[in-house]
């Protein structure tokens, strides 16, 4: 048999004793002031602290039962006890460092399913449900929509001339004064009023709608509510909070890949039906205009904002016009007359001013 000298607490007092653990085979008991006590299995023996040379243990199903050691134990006594752990078992396993390196990679692993699981959900999705959404979400718009004499009707036209086969696209104008378009999910297209009026004609409009047509043809719009309204989209379904997922999407940024492929789109459905985009790069030269008073800030925030910096985006519509191609209006001018009449007789009831699309 081995002894070694403890101290003990024996959880019916406050009372610090002092004697000796005696060893016998996988069991051992106490001496406490020279009386030998209960005996005990090492197997019920639980870590507590090591601080300093002092190491504390507790029994299994003895609240408040401890030993401690004040010394080196005994090499025949630790062989019995449990294992040290200072900061966990299996950190204790791996060691510090490579722990802290796991822990890493896995809240790194973590955070990309979080930013990058939408891309992978929104084309699961069914389309029939993405429908429903859409039809919920411009129920929020009800009453805003302008309906003057041959408006819709030439919106219509326009959206055919560059998308012949978007027979699932509906594509409305809504009285708000903000210089933006939104694409809701299920091929719902609102084109706000202010756009409108800073549009100088058909072909300027028809590159910003060709660009959120790129936004649903790419499943964009479910992604960017999957991102920012997060799983409880999928798990509520449609309810009455469709308004607040329709101010998501007008608040919405796309990532500058998805805004880059929208316009890529919008180039492509323009060149397919003949329509100059040379006027759409107008529109964004004008609105590099206003972008030149922040100076240096607005380059900064053409790089870190989700929408490429105007300018550049004028350029590349301005360079895939092709030369010397007679290029076609994408309605006549009295068609355009009448879709940019077709709020006139409405009231706006949002005013608002912004340049987000």
């Amino acid at each position: 048999m081995t002894t070694r000298k403890i101290w003990h607490f024996d959880g019916n007092s406050a009372v610090r004793r002092t004697g000796e653990i005696v060893v016998d085979g996988e069991n051992f008991y106490l001496n406490i002031d020279g009386i030998p006590g209960e005996s005990y299995n090492f197997a019920d023996l639980v870590f507590r602290s090591e601080r300093g040379n002092t190491r504390v243990y507790g029994l299994t199903g003895r609240r408040g039962w401890q030993i401690g050691f004040d010394v080196e134990v005994d090499p025949q006594v630790e062989a019995h006890l449990p294992r040290v752990e200072k900061f966990g078992r299996w950190i204790d396993r791996a060691g510090l460092i490579p722990a802290a390196i796991i822990s890493v990679g896995l809240s790194a692993a973590a955070l990309f399913v979080i930013v990058r699981s939408p891309d992978f959900l929104a084309p699961l999705v069914p389309l029939s449900w993405e429908k429903q959404l859409g039809d919920a979400m411009v129920g929020d718009f009800g009453g805003r929509f302008c309906n003057g004499p041959g408006g819709q009707e030439s919106l219509d036209a326009l959206v055919k001339r560059i998308e012949p086969a978007g027979t699932q696209l509906r594509v409305r104008v809504a009285n708000i004064n903000m210089v933006n378009a939104v694409a809701l999910p299920g091929g719902t297209i609102i084109i706000f009023r202010g756009l409108l009026q800073e549009a100088k004609s058909p072909d300027e409009l028809a590159g910003v709608i060709g660009h959120e047509i790129g936004h649903v043809r790419n499943r964009d719009v479910m992604q960017s509510l999957l991102r920012q309204a997060g799983l409880s989209l999928l798990l509520g379904g449609i309810s009455g909070d469709a308004g607040g997922y329709a101010s998501t999407l007008v608040s919405a940024t796309y990532s500058r890949e998805a805004e880059a492929e929208a316009d890529a789109f919008s180039i492509g459905l323009m060149k397919r039906a003949n329509v100059s985009p040379k006027d759409t790069a107008g529109f964004f030269a004008r609105l590099a205009e206003g972008e030149k008073m922040l100076g240096k800030a607005a380059a900064a925030l053409g790089y870190l904002s989700s929408h490429p910096l105007s300018q550049s985006r004028e350029a590349m519509f301005r360079k895939s016009a092709a030369p010397k191609t007679a290029y076609t209006a994408s309605i006549t001018p009295q068609q355009w007359r009448a879709l940019i009449e077709s709020c006139a007789n409405d009231t706006d009831v949002k005013p608002d001013t912004g340049l987000f699309f």
